[in-house]
């Protein structure tokens, strides 16, 4: 019984610690961008037709294609315990041949090239 009282007043004297750390630390100097409410470097109030790049967001496209192709290769080192693991393993070599024939075509597009 004595460990465990040991044991969280250490976890409560570092929490309160670093909680006073925290506040005491930051240099609190918000400037113009940081008070905008999107900190994307759109003007918020301006007008919401105005012209985006298109390349902008084909690049931001091909980034969540390729996160989505990490959240499906994730099982996969536990694909080598399933009763035929020759199956889970030519799936996920399906799946990167097609996202690398992709990529080889976005690439020969000049869909990559950020600045014409």
């Amino acid at each position: 019984m004595n460990l465990v009282m040991t044991i969280l007043a250490i976890t409560s004297l570092l929490s309160v610690i670093l909680a006073v750390v925290s506040f005491c630390l930051p240099q609190m100097s918000p400037d113009y961008e940081k008070l905008s409410p999107y900190e994307c470097g759109f003007d918020p109030l301006g007008s919401a037709r105005l012209p985006f790049s298109l390349r902008f967001f084909l690049i931001a496209i091909l980034f969540l294609l390729f996160d989505l192709e990490i959240a499906l290769l994730l099982p996969l080192p536990w694909g080598d315990q399933l009763a035929s693991p020759l199956t889970s393993f030519s799936w996920a070599a399906t799946l990167l041949a097609l996202l690398t024939l992709g990529l080889i075509y976005e690439w020969s597009q000049d869909g990559l090239e950020w600045a014409e």
